[in-house]
């Protein structure tokens, strides 16, 4: 006996068709939805994370460290970044201890070894940034969190700046309302972000681990960009001026750490608000969008 054989018409398989492409333009937009929300709830963790490892290193130190070290050359661990001096209370006491061993070897911290310059940290970093933390170019680790040194690399009135050793009694504008650190990706170059040491501009770190909110540009690292000033804005991967202002992948705004260690979301609409939330002892009353 011969039995019919089962089958669809052409007109039946593009009806399928469509409904798997309907269904698949509803899917996708909620899976890159709830992975953009994943991240952002990452980055806001390790703000909070490097929050606490912050006021431990104050309880430790009766001061907040520099948001970039050299002493005029005589500091032992010249040009290394404030997160580094973080790693005792990141529960990363052997890269500390390396980083002691590496600089009494040789100053030249680009040299690895004996310097773990090219490790990348998730902790120092945004998985919204699909770049993975380290320099395809140069092989150095990424930051995407720098410290707010104040209005400008000139000005440094803020609380991470070139030899700071700022302290939280000294924050009289309040700690609540003074910014400690904030997102901003590394430079389209990838010259500037590298969490573990770094010149930056003027050999003074801004760009490279702590920015102003109304940052200034210049040097070979800003090419054809404006001299600025720069305002916490939306910014471009593959935009080289944007490095030299606070922004996230993330849409609408960044996250930002506070002095009393709070983390909270900023909108890009606070820009205006911004030079008074960065310096220590402004005395500007300032309310936040809710």
């Amino acid at each position: 006996m011969r039995f019919p054989r089962a089958g669809i018409s052409l007109i039946e398989l593009l009806a399928v068709i469509s409904i798997l492409l309907v269904c698949a333009g509803i899917i996708l937009p909620a899976i890159q939805g709830v992975r953009a929300a994943s991240a952002r709830r990452l980055c806001a963790a390790n703000l909070r994370q490097i929050g606490l490892a912050i006021q431990q290193y104050h309880n430790n130190a009766k001061h907040l460290p520099p948001g970039v070290s050299y002493r005029d050359g005589d500091d032992p661990l010249p040009y290394v970044s404030w997160q580094t001096r973080l790693l005792p209370y990141l529960e990363r006491d052997d890269l500390w201890k390396q980083t002691q061993q590496a600089f009494a070897k040789t100053p030249n911290f680009t040299e690895s070894p004996p310097h773990p310059s090219k490790m990348a940290l998730p902790v120092f970093n945004c998985p919204a940034d699909g770049r993975g933390g380290v320099s395809s170019k140069s092989g150095n680790g990424f930051t995407s969190y720098l410290g707010v040194e104040g209005t400008d690399r000139f000005i440094c009135d803020g609380v991470l700046f070139m030899d700071s050793q700022v302290r939280f009694d000294a924050i009289t504008d309040g700690l609540g309302n003074t910014l400690m650190a904030g997102e901003r990706p590394p430079s389209a170059d990838e010259t500037l972000g590298w969490w573990y040491a770094g010149w930056g501009q003027n050999r003074d770190g801004s760009a490279e681990m702590i920015l102003g909110v109304r940052e200034l540009a210049g040097g070979k690292w800003a090419g054809n960009c404006p001299i600025g000033p720069y305002s916490f804005g939306p910014g471009k991967f593959d935009n080289q001026c944007d490095a030299f202002h606070f922004w996230s992948p993330h849409p609408g705004g960044a996250h930002f750490l506070f002095a009393d260690g709070s983390v909270r979301f900023l909108d890009y609409s606070a820009a205006p608000l911004m030079p008074a939330l960065a310096t220590r002892n402004g005395g500007e009353v300032v309310t936040l969008p809710e």
